[in-house]
């Protein structure tokens, strides 16, 4: 996972810990993608975290959804610790993402400054 160091550049995470599909589709994801495409955030990074690591890894819509939003330049990162519970790791690594412990991670972004929005 990349650090961003006091660069100047606006840092947003979204943390992505629903299993709900119109939570999904109709803020995480279109936040998340608007964020990025339109310049409100240089850096763009979404967590998949908890059940969302699930809800990815069994839903084709939801994998074309985020590799569309990963070819936007949006960063993309799910915690292996939940990917591990939920049987997730291969599917989810297949998309390209990084998977990786991201408690420590996720605390570093926090205490750098990033905004995060959790949902």
């Amino acid at each position: 996972m990349k650090e961003y160091g006091e660069d100047g550049k606006s840092r947003l995470a979204v943390l992505w810990t629903t299993a709900d599909l119109e939570v999904i589709k109709n803020m995480v994801f279109m936040y998340a993608k608007n964020a990025k495409k339109k310049g409100w955030f240089d850096v763009v990074r979404l967590i998949i975290w908890g059940p969302s690591a699930r809800a990815l890894a069994v839903n084709p819509e939801l994998q074309k959804m985020v590799t569309e939003m990963m070819d936007l330049g949006v960063e993309v990162a799910a915690c292996r610790a939940c990917a591990e519970r939920y049987g997730a790791v291969e599917a989810l690594e297949s998309l390209g993402m990084e998977v990786l412990y991201i408690g420590e991670p996720f605390s570093d972004m926090i205490k750098s400054g990033w905004k995060v929005l959790a949902l």
